[in-house]
């Protein structure tokens, strides 16, 4: 009878860690499945032309320049629960400044379960010399991640509405933090308390009028404030940062 009632309470319990296991599972992909998607001027902006070409595997699109071969080359981590092709528009027209840019795929779209997705990248046959990363939102937090343990492979890290998790007072590398002045997605607390974290001489730019999401194509982000400059123009005046970053880091 004792052993009759053991058996019952064990069988119990392993249904229950069933059940909650299944349910557990059922929740994670309803969360992840419910992600921020390309728009079709995003989708548009995937097709090669006389300028750029684009390559696409199942982790990373690559937007390569034709002509010469870039010196440089920007590794790109979305943001959390965006779809990597999101931000084709941005990263093409990094292209068209004559930068080699990869945006890696990550799992679920989430770079927490990929955070090394660029140690692949550059270990691929190219002719880049300099390798930047960039990221956006969660995207730039792991991004900083890479960089913390890989910091004699990068010569420099940019951060798009983001900030570290870890220190980089250190690094031996420039920073640039970009973020919109209607931004209402990222955590000023947080991000005020992270300059701690950055070098001395890192860079800052805000971005009048724009706001979290529209350094993608993705559409409105919930909890996101309201641009008063268009996404196109959020998107140049990040190139042109970007741009101007690494060409003054390649001057020093």
């Amino acid at each position: 009878m004792e052993q009759n009632r053991k058996y019952s309470w064990v069988r119990k319990v392993l249904i229950g860690l069933a059940v909650l296991t299944v349910i557990t599972a059922g929740a994670f992909f309803l969360y992840v499945n419910d992600y921020y998607q390309a728009t079709a001027e995003a989708v548009a902006a995937l097709q090669s032309d006389g300028a750029v070409t684009i390559t696409e595997t199942d982790d990373a699109i690559t937007f390569a320049p034709n002509g010469e071969d870039p010196e440089d080359g920007l590794i790109f981590y979305p943001g959390g629960k965006v779809e990597a092709e999101a931000y084709a528009p941005l990263l093409r027209s990094l292209a068209e400044a004559d930068l080699l840019v990869v945006v890696a795929k990550m799992p679920f779209h989430l770079a927490v379960f990929d955070a090394d997705a660029a140690e692949a990248i550059m270990a691929q046959d190219n002719d880049v010399e300099e390798w930047y990363l960039a990221g956006h939102s969660l995207g730039g937090v792991m991004a900083a991640s890479f960089v913390a343990s890989q910091a004699d492979e990068v010569a420099g890290l940019i951060f798009l509405a983001s900030y570290p998790s870890g220190d980089l007072n250190d690094a031996p590398f420039p920073v640039l933090s970009i973020y919109g002045s209607e931004d209402g997605v990222l955590n000023r607390e947080s991000y005020d308390e992270a300059r701690r974290m950055l070098p001395e001489d890192y860079t800052e730019i805000v971005l009048d009028g724009g706001n979290h999401g529209q350094f993608g194509d993705y559409g409105p982000q919930e909890g996101d404030g309201t641009a008063s400059i268009s996404t196109e123009q959020q998107q140049q005046q990040t190139v042109e940062a970007i741009t101007a970053f690494i060409g003054n880091n390649r001057q020093q």
